[in-house]
């Protein structure tokens, strides 16, 4: 996917540049125009690598320390978890998150349940507070 962002980068700074010097001042707001939305893509690149760097040490710290949790959620047998289930679960977690909120465990637990549950934008706020609690 990164390698296809480059490619994008190229092509798309290639034809940005070459806007900016056709001498007409649509072109040349155009090309700029152009050359800002690929280094949009490579600053949320970026931003989505350092995330997912940053979840997988924290992920291997918590297999290291053994502290892995059962989340307790029935999955469907294609591993989609049960809605009621998850929900369940969420409150278990969400409430340990609120006595803990220093502790990055529960953090990381609450946004395993997120993720269950299937709103991935809270799971990955959770995640990024875990992240920020275990430096």
């Amino acid at each position: 996917m990164t390698a296809l962002l480059l490619l994008y980068v190229v092509l798309l700074a290639n034809t940005g540049i070459t806007l900016l010097f056709t001498g007409v001042l649509i072109g040349q707001v155009m090309g700029a125009l152009i050359l800002a939305f690929p280094l949009l893509a490579v600053w949320a690149t970026i931003v989505e690598l350092r995330f997912g760097l940053a979840a997988e040490k924290l992920v291997a710290r918590i297999e290291a320390e053994g502290t892995w949790p059962d989340l307790g959620i029935e999955t469907r047998p294609s591993g989609r978890a049960i809605r009621s289930s998850a929900d369940a679960a969420f409150a278990k977690w969400s409430a340990l998150a609120e006595e803990n909120e220093e502790d990055f465990h529960s953090w990381f637990n609450l946004s395993l349940a997120y993720d269950a549950c299937g709103d991935r934008r809270r799971a990955r706020a959770a995640m990024r507070k875990a992240i920020g609690l275990a430096k």
